[in-house]
This record gives structure tokens, sequence and C-alpha cells, in this order.
């Protein structure tokens, strides 16, 4: 494997950042949020309404991979107007910039598929697992059942982790930004959920059915598409995670540790590129919307280095079925009984 400054090297020419193209990205998908939030109020059929709703929390996907690229500098050549984009960006998904900041790009980043610091479904290993609760297991049992990617992000990331964390979280470290942050999308939270209600007083509409439709089916659907999306990034029976650092430095995280999915009928395409997630861990300066060919250009000059994975429901449970602990001493991933259930993997030399 070439060393990542050559990689990096040849991605070069992708990572040049465009001010305006940025602003049209993000006033046009908060456009297509706000005409998607008036339909929840406006239309009469209630599926109609539903459908705006679930429509909602994908663009409220779409806007946070917006604020993503703004979090990582990405998203314009200037570095204050990235941080006041990103935290616009954010603000439909409730995500504190600066906590987000922390998290993923010091940490997950920074350390990516690491136990003991990357946190992003970090899985636990048969004696971890066992020494739970029956409440743990539990929950644990639910996350990895490949149907509870949604409660994983929400109480396991979000909750813990980006509202108003506790000192045992964040450990030393008190900062008055994380603090305002939190306020900020927590003040937003509360204009959005007043507006459903003033639209309901004033269309005789019923205050908790455009709440549920409005709010809360809105934050269901992004909470369970940014669980599945960073599942689907760093899970996988090819994909290991290391428990010692330098058998993990010299694994070369930045490429063994993610998935390319590929979905037909430009899915990918929808979800602004961010499941084209090698390059994006290679280089973090390119922007989303090159972030297809840059992922092109690696694929060609690595053959055979990096998971691509075609996406199918069967593939989703299949994996969430293998990959439930795993075994560091075999390198290989386990069921909750510490059965191998894939190939074990040799450690880098």
């Amino acid at each position: 494997m070439p060393h990542r400054k050559v990689i990096r090297s040849w991605l070069l020419p992708l990572s040049e950042r465009s001010t305006w193209r940025a602003l049209v990205l993000l006033a046009f998908d908060y456009a297509l949020l706000a005409a998607l939030l008036a339909g929840v109020v406006l239309f009469d059929s209630v599926w109609l309404m539903l459908l705006c709703g679930l429509a909602a929390g994908f663009v409220i996907g779409r806007l946070f991979v917006v604020g993503h690229d703004g979090c990582h500098q990405s998203l314009t050549p200037h570095r204050k107007l990235n941080k006041w984009l990103g935290r616009i960006a954010f603000l439909p998904s409730l995500t504190a910039y600066s906590l987000w900041d922390v998290g993923h790009n010091v940490v997950h980043h920074g350390f990516t598929n690491l136990k003991g610091v990357d946190f992003v479904w970090a899985p636990l290993t048969r004696e971890e697992y066992d020494a739970l609760s029956p409440l743990g297991r539990l929950m644990q049992r639910i996350y990895r059942s490949g149907w509870g990617p949604g409660m994983y992000y929400m109480i396991e990331i979000w909750w813990k982790k980006m509202m108003f964390p506790r000192k045992s979280v964040m450990g030393s470290t008190n900062r008055a930004i994380f603090t305002w942050d939190c306020l900020l999308v927590t003040g937003f939270a509360a204009v959005w959920i007043a507006a459903l209600v003033a639209a309901a007083l004033v269309t005789d509409q019923s205050v908790t059915l455009l709440l549920l439709l409005g709010f809360v089916v809105p934050m269901f659907f992004w909470f369970n598409m940014m669980g599945f999306v960073i599942y689907g990034h760093h899970t996988h029976v090819r994909v290991s995670w290391h428990d010692d650092r330098a058998v993990w430095q010299r694994a070369q995280p930045f490429v063994s540790t993610t998935v390319h999915l590929t979905f037909p009928a430009h899915i990918g395409n929808m979800l602004h590129h961010i499941m084209e997630h090698t390059a994006h861990h290679v280089d973090m300066s390119i922007p989303l919307y090159k972030l297809k060919a840059a992922q092109a250009k690696l694929e060609e000059l690595l053959p055979g280095r990096i998971v691509v994975q075609p996406f199918s429901w069967r593939w989703y449970f299949d994996t969430a079925r293998a990959c439930k602990l795993y075994d560091f001493t075999q390198n290989c991933w386990t069921d909750f009984k510490g059965r191998a259930t894939s190939a074990p993997r040799a450690m880098p030399a």
C-alpha cells in the first residue's frame, strides 16, 4: 500500500472548493425542506402528509452532509464561512456543530476502527457483552439486529454525546462553545415545534397530528438514515477492528476500515455522495460534489484494496447477523456466543 501522502497526491486536483456551489446546495436543500414541511401542513390527505414528513427526514440527511463538509472545512475555501454554513446546515438534524467537530473530525477520523478510542459502532468483545446487565445485552441485540440503527444513533451518539453531554463523556474538556451549540439546536427545535403548533391552530388541525408528521416523523427518518449510513460505512465482514494502536497503524486504517456502498438509480447522488466513503477518509478536504470522481480514482489505482459492496437488503441483514461481536485475538467477527462468523484475518506485519 502506498503511503497516505502519495495516495492523497493522486486526489489533489479534486480538492478545489467552490463558495457559490456550496451556497446553492444549502439554499436548495433548505427550500426543499421548507416545501415538504409546508406539504405536511397544507395537504388534506394524511398519507400525503406522512410522505412529506418522511421525505423531509431524507432532506435533513442531505443538509447534514452539507454541514458535515462545512465541519471538515471542505465546503468552501473560507474557514469562518464554513463554520457558519456548517452550523446552519446542521440545525434541522439538531446536531451541535462543535461537539460533532470533536467526536467526528478528531476522534472518528483520527482513530477510525481503533477500539477504545473510536466510538462509532465499536463492537464489543464476548467478555464485554457478557459483563453487561440484561438490559445492556438487550440493547446490543436491538442495535445490531439490522432493525435498530436509528435507536443506536439516537441514544448512543446523539443523546449521549451531542446533546449537553455529561462531563464523564467529554472528560476534562469544559468548553462554553459546546453549551452554546447545544442551546442553538435546542432553540431551533423549539421554534420548529412552535411553528407547527401555530400552523395547526391557524388551519384548525390537530396539534398532535402535525407535531407527529411534521417533527417526529422527519426526526425518526433522520435518526434511522444516519444510523444506517454510518453502520454501512464501517461494518462489513471484510472490515477489521483493532485494539492495538501499533497494529492499527500498520493496517492503513484510512483505506482498510471503510466501505464503498453502491446503490442503483442514482441513490448515492441523492445522498450527496457520502457513500463514496473511502475517498472521504483518505482526504477529508475533498468536497462532496467531487467524492464520486475521487472514489473512482482510488478504485482504479488501488484495485482489490478497497471494499466495494453493492447494496441489497439481503447483504445488509446477512451483515447484521454476522457482525455482532468482535474477537480481537482471531481478528474476526463473531455472533453473540463468540462463534466466528467471518474468516480470521492476518495481522498486518
